[in-house]
């Protein structure tokens, strides 16, 4: 499992993955929505992005494991989960068609958040 400290790289997030995959990959901005949605301190994980299509559309299917941390930590996911399905994302070139959490857990030093999201290119 990779793990990322997005509290110290998040300035170099998303100008640095967008050129590494030359593609039009919304996970990136998407990451870092959902970091400043959590709060800090929060770790990213894991995150993957994979190609997605049906017959009429194209898009990625995303998985993302989060892991909040400090004394406000149950809060925060508590206040992260409310409204997550009808909440807006800016991703240029994208939206968001499904966003749901797979699995909470809690331990007595931090609160993880599991989730998928889908994406579907915008024309």
């Amino acid at each position: 499992m990779t793990s990322m400290d997005i509290v110290r790289r998040l300035d170099n997030l998303v100008p640095n993955e967008a050129k590494r995959i030359g593609s039009r990959d919304p996970l990136p901005r998407l990451l870092a929505q959902l970091v400043a949605r959590a709060g800090e301190p929060v770790t990213v994980e894991r995150a993957t992005s994979r190609p997605w299509a049906s017959a009429l559309f194209e898009g990625r299917r995303h998985v993302v494991a989060l892991r909040l941390t400090g004394v406000d930590a149950r809060e925060r996911r508590v206040r992260f989960d409310a409204g997550l399905e009808e909440a807006e994302w800016t991703l240029p070139g994208h939206f968001v068609a499904d966003i749901s959490i797979d699995e909470q857990r809690s331990t007595p030093q931090d609160e993880w958040i599991e989730l998928s999201a889908l994406t579907i290119e915008d024309w």
